[in-house]
């Protein structure tokens, strides 16, 4: 079973505005957390703010960010996280993750780049999250991206991600989705990429739907339901890691909550199974 230390449990979702009041109305809890980007937040008062602060009073509540860009050639936004810090302090968010990629330089790519798949990229990142984490007073969680391209790759993905979580001592966002895509797109084996994470470093888990453009090329939009494969990927890790806190992401397309729900009650049952087998195999 898993070791980290998770900030959450059971099954959360991205809260999106479009669904608040229905969430808001619900007399039984359907999610167990709740997950934001700080940016959309940060500096949102009046009805939002207040509406924002009622939920993160009643649900625990974690943020995953946009704009970090921890793998920039510019150096960090120190204001940003100061900024973020009280953010973060004043809501009680249990947990701060963020994207193992880049998204700027002289100014906002508005897309999440690759980082190159180097040693010497892997120590710089590194060392960029052991400063963030010293502002923030607190260990962040990054997550393993999709990505199109694999500039000036030296090291395997999985590699890299281990050298950059083990350098830096941070904690990790396992997507399950950006796995099987990745795979897809480059042609590698998800359950052994899943199996060559270290478990003691896994906070929560991602899963989501995505948009295949080609047979050998799938789009992460976070924009459609889970298909099959990706369910059968979580439960591989489930088997191989124990049951962790799992976020369904949605940001296009959204249905409406008992939709999303239902996805919510999916991935609850994979987690009731491996739960129950776990008991089953140690008795």
């Amino acid at each position: 079973m898993n070791t980290a230390s998770c900030p959450v449990s059971g099954t959360g979702l991205g809260l999106r505005r479009s669904f608040m009041d229905d969430l808001a109305a619900q007399q039984d809890k359907a999610v167990d957390f709740l997950e934001v980007a700080p940016e959309n937040w940060m500096e949102i008062g009046g009805l939002l703010g207040k509406k924002f602060t009622s939920f993160a009073e009643h649900y625990p509540m974690i943020c995953h960010g946009l704009s970090l860009s921890i793998g920039s050639p510019s150096p960090l936004d120190e204001h940003f996280l100061l900024r973020l810090k009280k953010f973060l302090d004043k809501h009680n968010v249990r947990c701060y993750s963020e994207h193992l990629s880049y998204c700027s330089d002289d100014g906002h790519l508005y897309d999440l780049m690759p980082i190159p798949f180097t040693e010497e990229a892997a120590s710089y990142v590194a060392k960029r999250i052991q400063r963030v984490q010293e502002i923030l007073e607190r260990r962040i969680v990054m997550e393993n991206v999709s990505y199109y391209a694999a500039p000036g790759q030296e090291m395997t993905e999985i590699d890299f991600l281990n050298a950059v979580i083990k350098e830096a001592d941070c904690d990790l966002l396992l997507d399950i989705n950006n796995v099987y895509v990745n795979s897809i797109n480059h042609g590698y084996d998800p359950e052994r990429y899943i199996k060559s994470v270290p478990q003691h470093r896994i906070a929560y888990l991602h899963i989501a739907g995505h948009y295949n453009e080609a047979p050998d090329l799938i789009i992460d939009t976070h924009g459609a339901d889970i298909i099959e494969p990706v369910w059968q990927l979580l439960e591989t890790t489930y088997q191989q890691h124990g049951v962790l806190p799992t976020l369904l992401e949605r940001d296009f397309n959204i249905p409406s909550l008992d939709s999303l729900v239902s996805e919510l009650d999916k991935i609850r049952h994979y987690q009731t199974v491996q739960e129950f087998n776990h008991v089953a195999y140690t008795a």
